[in-house]
């Protein structure tokens, strides 16, 4: 399909937003008599279950590879969105067996029919053709956790640099500190146990009791466990499995089981811009080593959802930025991140050979600063990348506030990016009212910590 945006990133032109894609195909679909209902249901082993339903063109000739980018990219976005590791599908069995070829060892999907699947669901990705009869009915409970001030409570927020803990008395930070660690590439799980331990200890000495404990950090959690966690990537599965995936259990016991909870960085995130904004609807995007995404729905909830968009389609191109780790073309880790950055950096005139990532982007950041027109091109690039993507989240998300972060969004270049996606939005999508935001300087230095801290209800 000739897809023509009104608005071509300057070193990109061949980019082909997914939003517009899916919108020139359901275009297509409404003209064509033999389009077709399609459902399809995203579960997991606990019963959680999110439903898709479409129309998708007959399923012969030319429509068999549109309706297989139309259909994979939507399951695709939709498995790192939400997460699940079965898929059922009614209306077409040529689609189920399309997506079955794909997502399987050995299949163009292997990566998450294996990461999703065994890793943060236990069992490998399946896809199964059913009935409509057969297609549960969508169950996915919001989780109660955030904006609960009472009392003394602990927030943490485990990085790969650091340890941010503090101490909160009725929402008010009463104390706070940074602790230099390299988790990376510890393989004792005590380093990590104890180097979190101490980090609560040194907070609960500034406070008559402790109440509750909330934390964050970089990873997948589900209900407090760990399941994939970059933090712990030196760790051996078998102490992994041992020490590691109930270390948070581990920890509330020590803490004489005061409510305890801990969840993904990006939910946290958008959690204290939610309470900055004193609003709702909010997806949190920070662009810094990859794409980090977190979302506060409209009733001021956070979701049992993955919102990895790091692994979510963005570009449709066939030519797009290749992510190294899935081995999949066009997602928003290579979009929005100093993977972005770097991927770009030759186009604008920029030779940096193999440079680390986070000097690329301080070399780009410094140019900025003197004006340079290269660096400028970049961030325009990613303004424009990032305006129909938030067009493409909008379809996923109910989304009043766009919350951007990240140090590729420091200086000069984030308000470049800020511009051009509202540009986007406004010549595209008009629509749309979505504010596009930053945290303030009081987000910036104890929002983390004081939602993080608000996780748990007491009592």
């Amino acid at each position: 399909m000739n897809i023509q945006p009104k608005i071509t990133p300057v070193l990109d032109p061949g980019f082909v937003p997914a939003v517009l894609w899916n919108r020139a195909y359901e275009a297509k679909v409404a003209t064509d008599s033999g389009a077709h209902d399609i459902k399809i249901a995203l579960t997991r082993q606990d019963g959680t279950c999110f439903i898709w339903a479409g129309r998708i063109l007959p399923h012969t000739g030319d429509n068999v590879a549109l309706n297989k980018t139309y259909v994979e990219r939507i399951v695709k976005f939709l498995l790192w969105q939400k997460g699940g590791n079965i898929i059922l599908v009614a209306g077409d069995d040529a689609i189920a067996d399309m997506l079955a070829g794909l997502y399987c060892k050995g299949g163009e999907r292997e990566f998450d029919w294996d990461f999703i699947g065994t890793k943060i669901y236990g069992a490998p990705i399946t896809v199964k053709a059913v009935t409509e009869s057969e297609i549960p009915k969508e169950t996915s409970d919001s989780m109660t956790l955030g904006r609960n001030l009472d009392g003394c409570r602990i927030g943490f927020d485990l990085g790969g640099s650091d340890r941010k803990c503090a101490a909160v008395v009725n929402g008010e930070v009463v104390y706070s500190e940074e602790v230099e660690w390299n988790p990376y590439f510890e393989s004792n799980p005590e380093y990590h146990i104890e180097g979190i331990n101490d980090s609560l200890q040194r907070a609960a000495a500034h406070l008559p009791r402790v109440d509750a404990i909330g934390g964050s950090s970089a990873g997948v959690y589900v209900n407090n466990e760990v399941r994939a966690a970059s933090l712990f990537r030196g760790v051996t599965p078998e102490d992994f499995e041992k020490h590691i995936r109930r270390v948070f259990f581990t920890l509330k016991e020590r803490w004489n089981n005061v409510p305890f909870e801990v969840v993904n960085d990006g939910e946290v995130t958008a959690l204290a811009g939610a309470m900055g904004l004193n609003d709702n609807a909010v997806l949190g995007v920070a662009m810094g080593t990859s794409e980090a995404a977190g979302y506060v729905d409209a009733e001021g909830h956070i979701l049992p959802w993955l919102n990895e968009l790091a692994f979510a389609p963005v570009d449709y191109s066939s030519t797009g930025g290749v992510d190294e780790w899935s081995k999949d073309m066009g997602v928003g880790a290579l979009y929005f991140s100093q993977q972005a950055v770097a991927r770009l950096a030759p186009r604008a005139g920029f030779e940096f050979g193999d440079m680390p990532f986070p000097e690329q982007l301080k070399k780009v950041q410094a140019a900025m600063a003197e004006g340079d027109e290269g660096a400028r091109k970049i961030y325009e690039t990613i303004g424009v990348h990032f305006g129909y993507s938030i067009a493409h989240y909008a379809d996923f998300y109910d989304i009043r506030n766009l919350l951007i972060l990240g140090r590729v969004t420091s200086g000069e270049g984030g308000q470049i990016i800020i511009d051009k996606a509202e540009e986007v939005l406004k010549a595209e999508f008009p629509q749309l009212n979505i504010q596009l935001q930053v945290p303030d300087e009081k987000t910036k230095r104890h929002g983390q910590a004081v939602a993080a801290a608000s996780l748990p209800k007491v009592g």
